[in-house]
């Protein structure tokens, strides 16, 4: 078994509270820009005082309207700048916030509702109002339901008016260090979502040893746009560890406009999933082939992968110097400038990014970090650094943080961000916790000096009929690059040999018909066309590269549909609902094999 531990510098105070640094931020730092929202169009800056006052006003009112130190109050909107100041409110009146995803259908928002017990739930529009409001019978802890879009955090601040300042002061010392500061539901692929007790100090800790680990990279004067869900730990991570630091947040909803929210914004660090990355990349590809710079544009992705490959070995040579400046000029200065300008790292999680395209990024002088983590470990366990940055793993252990891999090649990850356990499932904590180790139930392998890969998931876990052994996940990362393909599965458990279903990106489809001069199409025309076929198959092929032939996609079969999270298909987090999608897709997945 081998195991690494990374030792920790910062201190860790057993009274700390989240809350604590909230109200230490505003009286070190008043006039410290925390935040940036949204108004009219513009970006409105919101001190770290006018912050605190903004969280104690909500926490006044949640304690107005009987909300007590341990209850549960439920989150349910978008991305937005309301959605921290009330998770803060709630920690200010010594309660747990519970985050619910707005993409929930009725039966998820049911049982996390139901299970942890929520006495209050603030929403994001009147649509999601509506949906709590046909759970109430089955919700008999629900007191009070607030609505976002329709002022509740105006309301709160106009009902705790008469609260005075000393019983929220009372408050929010309740909280020591090991209590529970939020539940975060996980995502339910291979059963019903379990909530993950995340403590003060588990988002306290993670913050210092991403201090320690990136520096100035994350502190004070760096500025970050959020876009992921903050019901995702990885969102909410990010929120701490800025409220820890002190560096600049912004939210954003969506993605739609996200190359223009960050040319307004202009971050110096971003996170996100690896489909961003793979997004920005194929519409900067589509665009220079559109303009009819394709050709550039390849001869530029080239030279930025080599060029990034060569400061792994014995750096470049004067001619790959010469070139890579050349396209600097060209190409990747207007990359660069279109996220913002300042842009100085963004670290990627999730998923696999794909070796090719961390080398283009970095190559491009936008490096990508790639980090590994999970709910139960509050995010980030292992992560790369500008500094150490080992394209194809996902870096050492952060600080106060550990891993090792089973007999079985499992991953156990230990330390300051391991969860307290799971709420109300003690044989669930018993069956996944030892002696402070959690056992992932992700794959991989470390090597000589640390760096963890990620090989797949133990119970996605493809044996064929002929007993080989297949990991889905690396041949599905590789085709998902391709820019017509949305989402693909890897089938063949209990087969004579392994196959693939695969989706057509709907948003890539007219560009990549257009580019090569095709008429306009549908999904389920573009499905069968030959051209977009041979495409598919090469994206096919070269996955088919990276494993034995045995564990090879022999044949696909392209769907006329997405897999997405409306369809039922994929979690919020984007990960595949392999089960209900075999379901789902049987007719298909049988003639895949008639």
């Amino acid at each position: 078994m081998r195991e690494i531990i990374v030792p920790r510098s910062f201190h860790l105070d057993d009274e700390e509270n989240l809350c604590d640094i909230v109200v230490g931020n505003a009286e070190k730092r008043p006039t410290h820009v925390a935040f940036r929202r949204q108004v009219a169009g513009s970006w409105q800056e919101v001190t770290s005082a006018e912050f605190l006052g903004e969280v104690v006003a909500a926490a006044k009112g949640l304690v107005a309207l009987g909300v007590q130190a341990g209850d549960r109050v439920a989150l349910m909107a978008r991305t937005r700048y309301e959605w921290t100041l009330l998770d803060a409110a709630v920690w200010f009146t010594g309660a747990i916030s519970v985050p619910v995803y707005e993409t929930s259908s009725p039966e998820q928002v049911r049982w996390i509702l139901s299970d942890s017990g929520a006495v209050a739930v603030v929403v994001e529009t009147s649509a999601h109002r509506e949906i709590v409001g046909q759970l109430r019978s089955d919700l008999p802890a629900l007191r009070e339901v607030l609505t976002i879009d329709d002022g509740a955090v105006t309301t709160l601040a106009e009902l705790g008016a008469e609260i005075h300042d000393d019983v929220i002061h009372e408050r929010r010392h309740v909280a020591k260090a090991d209590s529970v500061l939020t539940l975060i539901y996980t995502s339910g692929t291979t059963g019903r979502p379990k909530g993950c007790e995340l403590t003060h100090r588990n988002f306290v800790a993670g913050a210092r040893s991403a201090l320690e680990a990136f520096g100035d990279l994350v502190d004070h004067r760096a500025r970050t746009l959020l876009f992921l869900p903050l019901a995702h730990v990885f969102a909410r991570y990010i929120q701490g560890l800025c409220i820890v630091t002190g560096a600049t947040m912004g939210h954003t909803p969506t993605t739609t406009n996200l190359l223009a929210d960050l040319d307004g914004f202009k971050p110096t660090f971003l996170l996100a999933v690896p489909r961003v990355f793979e997004k920005i990349y194929n519409g900067a590809e589509a665009k220079a082939t559109g303009s009819g710079r394709g050709k550039i544009f390849g001869r530029a992705t080239q030279v930025a992968i080599r060029y990034s490959q060569a400061l792994d070995e014995q750096g470049p040579g004067t001619a790959l110097k010469l070139q890579h400046a050349v396209f600097d000029r060209l190409v990747y200065a207007k990359l660069r400038l279109a996220t913002g300008g300042m842009l100085r790292a963004s670290v990627s999680g999730g998923a696999p990014l794909g070796r090719d395209l961390g080398h283009f990024f970095r190559g491009a002088g936008l490096p990508v970090i790639e980090g590994w983590g999970l709910t139960e470990t509050t995010a980030p366990v292992c992560c790369n650094t500008p500094a150490g940055n080992r394209i194809g793993t996902v870096g050492r252990p952060l600080p106060g943080m550990g891993v090792r891999i089973s007999d079985d090649g499992e991953i156990e990850a230990y330390g300051v961000g391991v969860l307290r356990g799971y709420l109300n499932n003690p044989q669930a904590t018993a069956d996944a916790v030892h002696d402070g180790w959690f056992a992932t139930g992700d794959l991989g392998s470390l090597d000589a000096d640390g760096y963890l890969s990620i090989t797949g998931r133990k119970k996605e876990m493809i044996v064929t009929a002929n007993g080989k052994n297949v990991i889905p996940t690396v041949l599905e990362d590789s085709m998902r690059s391709n820019p017509l393909i949305s989402q693909c599965i890897v089938v063949g458990d209990q087969k004579p040999f392994v196959a693939a279903l695969i989706t057509l990106d709907a948003e890539m489809l007219p560009t990549w018909l257009k580019n090569r001069g095709k008429p306009e199409a549908d999904v389920a025309t573009a499905a069968s066309d030959p051209d977009v076929l041979a495409e598919l198959q090469s994206a096919v092929d070269k996955a088919n590269t990276l494993v034995s032939r045995p564990e090879s996609v022999r044949k696909f079969r392209v769907l006329s549909v997405d897999f997405t999270e409306q369809s039922g298909h994929l979690t919020p987090k984007q990960s595949l609902k392999r089960s209900v999608i075999h379901k789902d897709f049987a007719v298909e997945l049988d003639q895949l094999y008639s």
